[in-house]
């Protein structure tokens, strides 16, 4: 069996890249992506080379990356924007193979092993891709071209920007091996730590070490890390449209007047849920977890979500289970200030499930067609060109429009 080709692609600066290229104004300048910088709080999401030369870190407040680098630029985050490069991005990689795994938007494995019969080995394949999303697409990647995902990974993030790493087998120990411990994917902070304690500092350290010693500190994880170490890493890159690359899809509002029984929390339900199922149709995605946040007057707060029976971006069930899920969970001990609907355990809308007996697979069918309508009216007309009867019960409520205020939230990298 001939040994497989995995490359990993790495968006560089993804978030800063984008917005830079909608900012051409901003060329030479430090950019950064994250928060709201009108109201001056939140945190970094992504940082551009020049912002990172001055110190300015991804989680950093914003203030704190003003006062390392005062002459930063910050712009509010536009996922969908961001969504729909990953998309294109995509469609590159899927002239090479279909075997895309993401790993957030930025990020994908591709096992290309196929394909070098017609377009060359790894390195080919890697220089081609690179340089097909610089004219395509306008940014950058970098690219790890390996026989194995984990080092595949390592070998885009060896160095950056714009450039390609190998890291086959009769080179991985040379270059990898060398490198801090920490840098091995699935290290995390905890377990970086307890390494360190036993005197691991490196992944050749790791390799190296004998594995019963790393069982007794980590457990199974000890044995799956010293196996990454090694090169023994065989995982499959799964196919493509089978993994969303985003975690989740979710919206909140503090309300304009504290909410006092279940009809006001019904209607503030159904305009998030409208929002978050919307976003999800235009994105592609469907949830099979429904989540919901409440706060009250007093800034209690809690969370709760329920698995849910089918993968859904109906509006009409995410409300339903959003609801059924407050009902079950509060006792009105206080008004509530601040609600939150979200649906998370993202998949494809092309993702297939069995469906049990007791479904209406028409009804769904015909809910699903009147969402679309209403997204379509929506997008020609406005919001507030067709609205629910519900939401005429109270005109004060329902003039949230959370469609404008939406938050998609990205994988992170050890979830």
């Amino acid at each position: 069996m001939s040994e497989r080709v995995i490359l990993h692609s790495d968006i560089n600066c993804c978030y800063a890249s984008i917005e830079h290229l909608h900012h051409p104004e901003l060329a030479g300048k430090p950019l950064a992506v994250g928060g709201d910088p009108e109201a001056r709080h939140g945190i970094v999401l992504t940082a551009d080379y020049i912002a990172k030369r001055y110190g300015v870190k991804t989680g950093m407040a914003l203030w704190q990356a003003k006062e390392v680098c005062p002459e930063i630029t910050f712009i509010s985050p536009r996922m969908d924007l961001y969504l729909r490069f990953s998309r294109m991005a995509h469609e590159i990689y899927s002239e090479y193979t279909d075997k895309q795994e993401p790993y957030g938007i930025d990020e994908c494995w591709l096992d290309v092993t196929g394909s070098t019969t017609l377009k060359g080995d790894g390195m080919l394949i890697a220089k081609e891709i690179s340089n097909r999303m610089k004219s395509e697409l306008g940014i950058t990647v970098s690219i790890g071209v390996s026989f194995n995902k984990i080092f595949a990974k390592l070998g885009s993030d060896y160095k950056k920007p714009d450039a390609i790493t190998t890291m086959y087998k009769s080179e991985f120990k040379q270059k990898a091996w060398s490198l801090p411990v920490g840098d091995l994917l699935y290290v995390g902070r905890s377990t970086n730590k307890k390494l360190q304690r036993i005197g691991v500092k490196t992944i050749g350290d790791l390799a190296k070490m004998d594995v019963s010693i790393l069982h007794s500190h980590l457990g199974k994880m000890g044995d799956i890390l010293w196996s990454f170490a090694n090169g023994y890493d065989d995982s499959p890159v799964k196919l493509e449209n089978t993994h969303a690359p985003i975690k989740s899809v979710g919206n909140s509002t503090t309300t304009p007047k504290d909410l006092e029984c279940d009809e006001d929390v019904k209607i503030v339900i159904y305009i998030l849920a409208e929002s978050v199922a919307a976003r999800l149709r235009e994105n592609g995605f469907k949830c099979r977890v429904v989540e919901i946040s409440v706060r009250d007057n007093e800034l209690f707060s809690f969370t709760r979500q329920k698995k849910i029976d089918h993968a859904t971006n109906i509006t009409g069930e995410i409300a339903a289970y959003a609801f059924q899920i407050f009902t079950e969970n509060y006792n009105w001990s206080k008004p509530i200030r601040s609600i939150g609907v979200r649906g998370s355990d993202l998949v494809t809308d092309n993702y297939w499930e069995q469906i049990d007996l007791f479904s209406s697979v028409e009804m769904r069918e015909k809910q699903m067609k009147m969402d679309a309508a209403v997204d379509d009216i929506r997008r020609r007309f406005g919001f507030y060109s067709i609205q629910r009867g519900l939401m005429y019960q109270d005109k004060v409520l329902s003039a949230v429009n959370a469609k404008e205020d939406h938050t998609v939230h990205p994988h992170g990298f050890f979830g």
